[in-house]
């Protein structure tokens, strides 16, 4: 944790954070996450990256000079962890929307699968995601360790000046997060903007009933061990929103639905596949099998609202 003082204050919001370097942590998501929250003093700075962080996407930013511009969001995610990238969408548009106005976008990877903590795991991610701000390659977790992270995605914004205003751990509450940093932003830049962002998802609706998804499938046993070809295919019933692949390697993965062939995904490096999507929360019978040289290290699901 980053020592207390005038500049360097301990998040004691967020205390006793997992370490997601050993079994999995609660990985965040609609569900079971936090609410978003004011911190409880406004004088909590925020702490500095650790010296000889490397970052992807961009050169080292100085967090002193992106706070004296302006607000700061920061968000924590994992390539391959399906509520980050479900998240995502919206850090985009934020970013669009108001880097005019002061809005500074800096990205954590801290990794929750081995397959994505190296760097260049990272950067050929990068495009395909569509960031386009600096990450910092947090696999060792001591960023994660300092800001008390507890799952992802989390996000953190903090004030012209650097003093925490807001943060949220999970996803949801989109809106609310985007009314937050027009506050933060600067007289000059602020108003004038358009109403904030339609929700992407109907799950993400305030006020929207989720059903929990189907828990996270690890088909190999653990974070660690991978499933390869031609072992059997994974077979699962599930009820959610849509199904999607933690996977790795370059070849195809082969789903079927209530014994139905879908279309081949290409897998062509590390990263978050989807497998199949619906409009609202449905229960199916899932098969999937892989052609080359493939590793599916988790399956994941949405939530969906009700039919």
């Amino acid at each position: 944790m980053a020592p207390r003082g005038a500049a360097e204050v301990e998040l004691s919001i967020l205390p006793a954070a997992p370490d997601p370097g050993g079994e999995s942590p609660p990985a965040g998501g609609d569900l079971g996450c936090s609410a978003p929250l004011r911190p409880p003093r406004r004088d909590i700075a925020a702490p500095p990256f650790p010296a000889g962080t490397e970052w992807v996407g961009g050169p080292a930013p100085r967090l002193e000079r992106l706070v004296a511009r302006g607000p700061l969001l920061v968000h924590f995610f994992d390539l391959a962890q399906l509520n980050s990238v479900r998240a995502l969408h919206y850090v985009q548009a934020w970013g669009e929307r108001y880097s005019g106005a002061g809005l500074g976008v800096v990205g954590v990877h801290s990794a929750r699968f081995p397959f994505t903590r190296a760097a260049s795991a990272v950067t050929g991610a990068l495009p395909r995601l569509g960031i386009s701000w600096p990450v910092a390659i947090d696999s060792r977790h001591a960023i994660w360790r300092d800001y008390g992270c507890k799952g992802w995605p989390s996000l953190f914004l903090w004030g012209r000046g650097g003093a925490l205003r807001w943060y949220h751990l999970g996803e949801g509450d989109y809106r609310e997060t985007e009314l937050v940093i027009r506050e933060e932003l600067s007289e000059e830049g602020n108003g004038g903007w358009p109403e904030p962002l339609e929700p992407l998802r109907p799950s993400d609706a305030p006020g929207a009933r989720v059903i929990p998804p189907t828990p996270e499938l690890l088909p190999g046993g653990s974070l660690q061990a991978p499933w390869t070809p031609p072992a059997e295919p994974i077979a699962t019933d599930y009820e959610a929103g849509g199904a999607f692949a933690a996977a790795e390697g370059s070849g195809e993965l082969l789903p079927a639905l209530d014994g139905r062939e879908l279309q081949a995904v290409e897998i062509s490096g590390p990263g978050l596949y989807e497998l199949t999507s619906h409009p609202v929360s449905e229960r199916h019978h899932l098969e999937l099998a892989a052609s080359g040289s493939v590793s599916v290290y988790s399956l994941q699901f949405a939530p969906g609202v009700p039919g």
